[in-house]
């Protein structure tokens, strides 16, 4: 099986996939020792046309799919995209636009929660995919026949999945949904996030903003740390360790290793100094200019139950438009809905959300509509 090693090769094959209206594009990467993903094997297909890329090939320019990926002629195909876009974003500085992204479209049309591309594929094409190369280290060359056949499965079988999804949401009126989905994935934003939100991964009890000052510092100093030497970041420092420090705010060298989650001797080393640089810098910090601790929302005395009964609506919706229930509301919306109303400034209260669902969901709140059992299923109707 061919894979293309050159970048005049790569030139050709791109110029002949740019005349489709579409591409499919999947990546094999590898990050388990790095903190941005090692990218391994491009692929990419159109209505007769494939291709399989070497990006590890001594000399080979990845310039000419950069240059695909930003041809707004062409919209980008991906399943699951988020972790592929993160790779063009690092690596060619863009954003693939436009896109469309195959497992979001399945969850619009009512195919499930996060569907796998395998039962995609099943459940649209009838063809099963073969998974036993699903966890081959992609770095190590030559790939066999076989390995490089299963990842070209996943952009033609891809293909048809794609024109499936088009054809149905075209028929349900519902491609401005998706378009609405994609403005996420097409932020650049959504690849950069802020150092300083680095804090918001952990999961830690706070009881004084002393500590959150400090939690949110050395969390920023350690994403910082794996970026720049392109590590993950639990080997820069583990969150328990964070935890720890935020708690305990060792000042010193000596303070540190008392530390149960910090290894024997790690205290003197070029990382513990920043360690220390961002606890002393954070104590060091007004007492009037300590972050607040982040508060969860009380919900109103007796909103549970208006939160189940919008629940219970939310799933007869979501049946009935055949959509997943998720994409039309999150827990967080629910309760935020069934304590605030229209107050409430939630995705389901915005775009094609609040026109699916969030209306019927504003008026079940105000009592306009009820919800009533009948021949075994559940149904709205007007009281009075």
């Amino acid at each position: 099986m061919h894979v293309i090693t050159t970048t005049a090769e790569l030139a050709d094959i791109v110029a002949s996939l740019s005349k489709s209206d579409f591409v499919t594009v999947d990546t094999e990467f590898i990050r388990e020792t790095t903190f941005w993903p090692e990218l391994c094997l491009i692929q990419m297909a159109a209505p007769d046309v494939t291709a399989l890329v070497d990006p590890l090939a001594p000399g080979i320019d990845l310039a000419p799919f950069f240059d695909l990926m930003g041809n707004e002629r062409v919209t980008k195909v991906f399943h699951a995209a988020r972790q592929d876009i993160e790779i063009v974003v690092h690596r060619g500085d863009l954003v693939p636009q436009p896109l469309f992204d195959t497992q979001v479209a399945a969850m619009v049309c009512g195919f499930g929660d996060s569907v796998s591309y395998e039962q995609l594929v099943q459940k649209i094409t009838g063809e099963r995919i073969d998974k036993s190369s699903r966890f081959t280290d992609w770095r190590r060359r030559p790939l066999t026949d076989r390995q490089l056949a299963y990842a070209l499965a996943d952009v033609t079988h891809l293909i048809d999945v794609y024109r499936h999804l088009r054809d149905e949401l075209d028929r349900e009126g519902r491609a401005h949904w998706l378009n609405e989905e994609m403005q996420v994935l097409t932020t650049r934003e959504t690849y950069a996030p802020d150092p300083e939100d680095a804090w918001k991964r952990l999961r830690v009890r706070l009881r004084k903003p002393i500590e959150l000052a400090v939690l949110k510092a050395v969390a920023t100093w350690r994403e910082l740390e794996a970026r720049e030497k392109n590590v993950p970041r639990g080997r820069v420092l583990k969150d328990d360790a964070i935890s720890e420090v935020a708690v305990q705010q060792p000042q010193d060298q000596a303070a540190l290793a008392r530390l149960r989650t910090i290894p024997k001797g790690w205290e003197r080393s070029g990382a513990a100094a920043g360690v220390l640089e961002a606890v002393n810098a954070a104590l060091a910090v007004p007492r009037e200019d300590m972050p607040r601790l982040p508060k969860q929302p009380q919900l109103p005395e007796g909103t549970a139950a208006a939160v189940e009964l919008l629940k219970v609506l939310l799933k007869h919706v979501a049946e009935k438009e055949g959509v997943a229930a998720k994409m039309l509301a999150s827990g967080d919306d629910i309760e935020r809905i069934a304590a605030n109303g229209a107050e409430a400034d939630v995705p389901a209260l915005h775009g094609w959300r609040r026109e699916v669902f969030g209306e019927t969901a504003l008026k079940l709140v105000r009592g306009e509509l009820a919800l009533r059992f009948e021949d075994r299923k559940v149904a709205i109707f007007e009281p009075g």
